[in-house]
């Protein structure tokens, strides 16, 4: 906490021995004046507050848009009390092993220590020099955006925008954006590369041209294979990787029009314009996943899409999910899901956290307003809402419960 008087103590072991310091004493400073912070308020509801706690740990928050977005990086503790932050541009925050903080900033990929001094940087500039040098036939990439992956093995992939000329059918040449996918290296060489042109159909652009995929998160899965979420598709693509080795195939495209059946048959159980697929266990041939379903563009029962920025329908409505899938019957089901009230058009993050309780994030959870709501709410059919916290002043892109902010420790709260 700022400007709060703290007791330390080092405590030393080595073969043989160890020594232990008196305690000292050191008081926080404040956050800069010049530091616009946003306003954190969490709150726990009386009906679930004496007989349900929250997870423990910490929240983590990537924050977009609005008069604080100088500060992007942010945690809080479970009161909403501001205890960590990386000043600056600090888009997706992702915790790494080592302790290390992972993020794009100044259009490259950046690691930096709990301090925020940098450890590592590749920029998106060296990352067009390497494919040029190594002979891709790929435009340059224009931008990194929306997510990235920090490897096992040291490697970084990068989800970046290029641009081509493409005739869909019916319409004339036209520049289209659309994602590519780069393996780098830890010296910074592009080594495996894709891109979403040599895999999908133009024709298919449901949130129609030129911002044709539009993807926003990477996840890497046990069998060292990618999966990719593409919102302006609807789809989750698990992508043939394996480890830089692999052809790029699409394996396949999980949504609706895709390649599995969901039972029941309502296509309005899909998820629309998801953000942030979450594997929480695989077994065999079968994988479940929380995901984050927006719900633009969602097919109603009787056909009727979700169409914003139009006043929503019956069928706009933002939904915490959780699927299980059989790569081997091609069938998915959904397991779970909790509506929270409504539409939230962009953004979002959900995670089932180690109490079995689903924490979700809703980037747009009342509409243009500059602000957004994370919630915890209990894995039941009827879900309770065991905490919450509504934050103001910008829009958390993504928001999750960490245990704390060093690897191996938990906090309790």
């Amino acid at each position: 906490l700022p400007q709060t008087t703290y007791h330390m103590r080092a405590h030393v072991d080595w073969v043989g021995g160890s020594w232990v310091d008196q305690d000292q004493m050191f008081t926080t400073g404040a956050i800069p004046a010049s530091q616009t912070i946003p306003q954190f308020k969490a709150t726990r509801p009386p009906s679930t507050f004496a007989t349900v706690s929250p997870s423990g740990g910490v929240e983590l928050l990537s924050l977009v848009n609005g008069p604080a977005t100088g500060l992007q990086g942010v945690a809080t503790d479970l009161q909403g009390n501001v205890i960590w932050y990386c000043p600056g541009e600090a888009i997706p925050l992702k915790p790494l092993p080592n302790g290390d903080y992972f993020f794009m900033r100044g259009n490259g990929l950046e690691e930096v220590d709990l301090a925020c001094n940098r450890v590592r940087f590749v920029s998106l500039a060296q990352m067009n020099q390497s494919l040029q040098a190594h002979g891709y036939s790929l435009p340059p990439v224009t931008s990194l955006h929306h997510d990235m992956l920090s490897l096992p093995n040291g490697h970084w992939i990068a989800l970046g925008q290029i641009t081509e000329s493409v005739t869909p059918d019916g319409s004339s040449a036209q520049d289209v954006q659309g994602d590519v996918l780069l393996d780098v290296d830890p010296t910074g060489n592009v080594v495996w590369a894709w891109s979403a042109f040599d895999h999908l159909d133009i024709n298919r652009a449901l949130f129609g041209l030129p911002d044709w995929t539009h993807s926003n998160a990477l996840v890497y899965t046990a069998d060292s294979n990618l999966l990719l979420s593409m919102r302006n598709q609807s789809w989750i693509l698990k992508i043939d990787y394996e480890n830089g080795a692999g052809s790029g195939n699409i394996l396949w495209r999980l949504g609706e029009d895709g390649d599995f059946t969901l039972l029941g048959g309502d296509p309005s159980q899909w998820f629309y314009a998801q953000h942030y697929p979450s594997i929480l266990n695989v077994n065999g041939s079968q994988t479940t996943m929380a995901i984050y379903d927006d719900g633009d563009l969602r097919i109603a029962s009787d056909g009727t899409p979700c169409e914003p920025p139009i006043p929503p329908v019956t069928n706009c409505y933002t939904r915490a999910t959780i699927f299980q899938i059989d790569e081997s019957t091609m069938l998915a089901s959904l397991q779970w899901a909790y509506s929270p009230g409504f539409f939230s058009y962009y953004g979002g993050s959900i995670d089932v956290l180690s109490n079995g309780d689903v924490e979700f994030n809703s980037s747009a959870a009342f509409g243009f307003t500059d602000s957004s709501e994370v919630m915890e709410v209990t894995q039941t059919d009827s879900p309770q809402v065991v905490w919450q916290m509504v934050v103001t002043g910008a829009e958390g892109y993504r928001g999750f419960r960490i245990p704390s902010l060093y690897p191996g420790v938990t906090w309790q709260q």
